[in-house]
């Protein structure tokens, strides 16, 4: 077989076969083939796309590049959630404790966070958890607790980070076959036999416009059932944040309250109906119904708390029994220009405020401030008064502060009249 011949063949707009697919995810990941040709093969997917079979074979073959996870020593239906990332996307810190409380086993694999999207792993060594964990000890966890919250391993689907390398440079990461292969190899690869999708949709997401999610769920679902994993994906709407707590020790902090039962809104609301697929899938549930009134009484009767205080004690050294939060030394207060309704927001721009703050990275060997933030006081909808706060910034010094107040002012657009607001949860793709 000739790379060459599979570059003009994808690059005519034909459809490569199975061993086709193989041996061009081969050559990249023993690097019989050059960068460039792997770039050429890549723009050809991007400017002619793949069909249905093609994309769950190139996924397939991105999973068993590397190493697969054997998690049948843990028994019952293991259920993943995934989510295409937003601004104060705190979900999992929620639902995987209320998840494990309902005795569903949760074994998820986290990354960090990179641009205005937070990671789930900078998150929780914000209150000081540990997440690089041996698989060997991260199955002994959830056969203990139920619940392991790990960084991902070297070896899971090295073909992705090969490629996902070369697209990021190449301008051909728009690519919804290339985007949902790259999630669903690193799921499948984490060795679940369900995986609950969030697909973000909005100005704080990778996928603005609704049909682009659509796309990109219907794509990711059919992968995982070409593959013979039971998938849902919810599209939920990311046109302002979705928490309230932007930033990695503030975003646990709510967490914490969601789960004592202190705050409700936009965030429990998308946890609950996530954790809720979840227990339908791993038949823990017989509909959704009953598994948002489990997960609720979950939270009323302080077992998920509980179950989440296990995870911070199998993962922290020297635990005792009190989570500490912090927040930046410098405080800085956020005022209304004009009295009306917050009509909209650039989410995507609050998110950019929150890293001039240092609660972000830009790259991936930033240094982040766990302490640093945002605090939203406002919703889309919500009347203001002329000099009310609309938000707390927190960081280091008074120059971040004013700077990231700057950025999210300009994000922030109040008009007279009311605006009219979509639904949080946009679609269900199964």
């Amino acid at each position: 077989m000739n790379i060459v011949d599979l570059i003009i063949k994808k690059r005519d707009g034909n459809e490569l076969t199975n061993d086709e697919i193989k041996f061009f995810i081969d050559s990249a990941v023993n690097k019989s083939i050059p960068d460039y040709q792997i770039s050429a093969m890549l723009m050809a997917i991007f400017l002619k796309g793949m069909s249905e079979e093609e994309t769950a074979a190139i996924t397939k073959e991105m999973v068993y590049s590397g190493d697969v996870l054997d998690l049948s020593s843990i028994p019952g239906i293991k259920v993943d959630k995934h989510s295409t990332g937003g601004i104060g996307d705190t979900t999992t810190l929620v639902l995987a404790p209320l998840v494990a409380a309902c005795g569903l086993p949760v074994v998820k694999m986290s990354g960090r966070g990179l641009g205005f999207t937070g990671g789930t792993l900078d998150k929780m060594e914000s209150i000081g958890l540990n997440i690089d964990i041996p698989m060997e000890k991260a199955l002994e966890y959830v056969k203990k607790s139920g619940l392991v919250l790990m960084g991902q391993t070297a070896n899971l689907a090295p073909a992705d980070k090969i490629l996902y390398a070369l697209r990021d440079v190449t301008g051909t990461v728009e690519s919804i076959p290339l985007i949902a292969a790259s999630i669903m190899s690193k799921k499948i690869a984490a060795g679940t036999d369900a995986i609950v999708l969030d697909v973000k949709c909005g100005s704080g997401a990778f996928m603005q416009d609704f049909e682009s999610a659509k796309a990109l769920a219907k794509e990711m679902v059919a992968i995982g059932k070409n593959i013979g994993r039971k998938v849902v994906a919810l599209i939920t709407n990311m046109d302002e944040p979705l928490g309230l707590h932007i930033g990695n020790s503030l975003e646990a902090e709510e967490a914490i309250e969601i789960l004592k039962g202190n705050i409700k809104g936009r965030l429990f609301d998308v946890s609950i109906e996530l954790a809720a697929n979840m227990l339908v899938l791993g038949e823990k549930a017989e509909n959704l119904e009953q598994a948002r009134k489990i997960l609720i009484e979950k939270i009323e009767n302080g077992e998920g708390y509980k179950k989440f205080l296990e995870l911070v004690a199998q993962q922290s050294e020297n635990f005792d029994g009190t989570i500490k939060i912090s927040r930046a030394p410098v405080e800085y207060s956020v005022k209304a220009e004009k009295s009306g309704y917050i009509y909209s927001m650039v989410a995507s721009q609050i998110g950019r405020a929150s890293i001039e703050t240092g609660a972000g990275r830009m790259t991936k060997d930033d240094e982040i401030d766990y302490t640093a933030g945002i605090i939203m006081k406002v919703r889309l909808g919500d009347y203001v008064n002329a000099g009310d706060e609309i938000a707390q910034i927190f960081s280091s010094s008074n120059d971040k502060c004013e700077r990231a107040a700057k950025i999210l002012s300009a994000a922030i657009e109040i008009k007279s009249e009311r605006p009219q607001l979509k639904n949080l949860i946009l679609d269900i793709i199964n």
